[in-house]
């Protein structure tokens, strides 16, 4: 049975249990701490977020309508900032913190099950309250977690961006001899429902496990007339059965869309991290805090861990120049139009320091300009791109750029009223230059393994000895242009069978240009001899010295490898 209110889930990957040392004592003999990954490193972090779609100068050349797909690529731009940092500080500890409660080799963990096993054979119709004061002398370590920002600021993204650093599902079978048959779910991630039902939302935990293990809990416990309080007693079940890590709830702000209770909605959120022993991180838009009212004023209950407000990116703040600098570098235009201060803050105008609309504007602006004789992005592009092509939203970003909180408190997803908030995260500027830094050491470091790469395909093309006709300067702009066209992690003897693949076609053609027709006897084993080979079969040479053994198959060398 499906249900159409279930939103698609995320992904991850799948691990066998490797357990490691921990560097903090009271994270150790916890097989479900110890299978994590070791605790990222700011500069880690850096490496396994930042995504730069970087242009080259042989791409800005190309046909304009190849062209127009590549400025596509701006849409998987990832920008680390400050809060990123600070997020995946608070999701690592939130983990592993959550999982000292639950450590399947302490005798607590059984005796959970156990509670959790008599409750459902009693059929008890008060269960959630009847869990809750037979679990009081089990502690719970789970932490809580908000993120309320204005939508399209990057909430979604980042918090995806940084679930997926670890493996969704890690597999045990054995720790420190003992037999330990576990599958445990690192995190999941699911959406509240459209229709805003607390019932529909517990549905969507349990088809979120179904999808990833191929179960059957939806059909089992969600359906049939369950009621809210019955189906949250199998939540936990479950949450203790797998070892779920966090449960991260996005577009909390659709509960308001139904006729749901406040005070109904916060003992439900309160219960998944206090009863159900799951961290939770809720992510909505600056509408979700009608649920959290009270909890700001009183600063505490669904927000143990904090509460991250992320607000848009001032117009001169450094955080607001680094990003757009940032942007600014990635264009496919044959003019590149550089960032004055006076194009910096007209763009600010149009996207109000929102990350969404700033891409999607740099984006729209970018093609436009692609059909101009000038290829040049100018105000009056930005201008009609931005009235144009994003003419929905411009009420939004008018009340905004006018600071007319009468306009603005009709848009709720971007309001934020100051009275219900005693926290305000602060950008920190410190770990914004520390980023800085990093993400410059971190384009240099592509570079510097872009040019390893070219230097010792280059080296390794030249042992071959076969490229006769082509000059050593020659075959250094191939192989980097080659090199170019590829990832940095992609497979080397691949980029080396193109490289070859493209310099006997350049030795070719420049051999016929000569038109010359002198036999030359080689010896049997000099490859020039192959080469002469595949002229008089008339069969490509590339073919002839793959057969021969001389080029490798790139699929069969790396299943070796494996």
């Amino acid at each position: 049975m499906e249900d159409n209110n279930l939103a698609p889930l995320l992904k991850g990957r799948i691990e066998e249990a490797h357990y490691k040392e921990q560097e903090l004592e009271e994270y150790e003999n916890n097989p479900f701490i110890e299978a994590l990954p070791p605790i990222f490193s700011e500069e880690e972090v850096l490496d396994r977020f930042i995504k730069y779609p970087i242009p080259n100068d042989q791409d800005r050349e190309r046909n304009k309508n190849i062209r127009f797909h590549m400025i596509k690529r701006l849409k998987n731009f990832i920008q680390p900032l400050p809060d990123h940092i600070t997020i995946e500080n608070k999701l690592s500890t939130m983990i592993r913190r959550g999982y000292l409660a639950r450590n399947p080799m302490d005798i607590s963990y059984i005796k959970r099950q156990k509670i959790l096993n008599e409750i459902h054979n009693e059929n008890k119709k008060e269960a959630l309250e009847t869990l809750e004061r037979n679990m009081e002398h089990i502690r719970s370590t789970a932490d809580s977690l908000s993120i309320i920002g204005i939508s399209g600021i990057g909430k979604t993204t980042a918090i995806e961006r940084l679930l997926q650093m670890y493996p969704q599902i890690i597999k045990h079978e054995e720790y420190k001899g003992k037999m330990l048959s576990r599958t445990q779910i690192v995190w999941l991630k699911i959406d509240c429902p459209y229709d805003g039902n607390l019932s529909t939302l517990c549905k969507s935990f349990f088809k979120a496990i179904d999808d990833l293990l191929g179960t059957r809990w939806l059909q089992k416990y969600g359906y049939l007339n369950r009621i809210t309080s019955s189906m949250m007693l199998h939540m936990t079940t479950l949450a203790n059965l797998y070892g779920i890590g966090v449960l991260v709830i996005d577009e909390i702000q659709h509960l308001i869309n139904a006729k749901n209770d406040s005070e109904e909605m916060l003992n439900f959120f309160v219960t998944l991290t206090n009863t159900i022993g799951i961290p939770t991180v809720f992510i909505g838009t600056f509408k979700a805090l009608k649920i959290f009212k009270r909890d700001f004023r009183q600063a505490r209950r669904a927000g143990s861990e904090g509460n991250i407000i992320w607000d848009r990116m001032a117009k001169d703040s450094e955080e607001w120049d680094y990003f757009i600098e940032t942007l600014w570098d990635f264009q496919w235009l044959k003019t590149q139009t550089k960032l004055t201060d006076k194009l910096k803050d007209y763009f600010y105008e149009h996207c109000q320091g929102i990350t969404a609309i700033a891409v999607n504007l740099f984006i729209l602006a970018q093609e436009r300009a692609l059909n101009t004789d000038s290829e040049k992005i100018t105000k009056k592009v930005i201008k009609e791109a931005s009235k144009d092509d994003l003419h929905m939203i411009q009420p939004m970003i008018k009340a905004l750029k006018n600071g007319n909180l009468k306009e603005i408190m009709k848009y709720e997803d971007i309001a934020i009223n100051l009275d219900d908030i005693s926290f305000q995260h602060k950008k920190d500027i410190n770990i914004l230059g520390k980023i800085k830094e990093m993400a410059d050491n971190q384009q240099k470091y592509y570079e510097i393994k872009r040019n390893n790469k070219v230097e010792d395909l280059v080296a390794d093309m030249a042992q071959l000895v076969i490229f006769d006709e082509v000059k050593d300067e020659e075959l250094y702009e191939l192989v980097k242009k080659v090199v170019s066209k590829f990832g940095i992690e992609d497979d080397y003897n691949l980029i080396k069978s193109e490289c070859i693949k493209r310099a006997l076609n350049l030795n070719e053609k420049k051999k016929m240009g000569k038109n010359k027709s002198v036999d030359v006897a080689y010896e049997s084993n000099d490859l020039r001899k192959l080469l002469s080979i595949a002229k008089d079969k008339g069969v490509h040479a590339h073919e002839i010295l793959k057969k021969k053994g001389y080029i490798k198959d790139p699929i069969k060398e790396f299943m070796k490898a494996e």
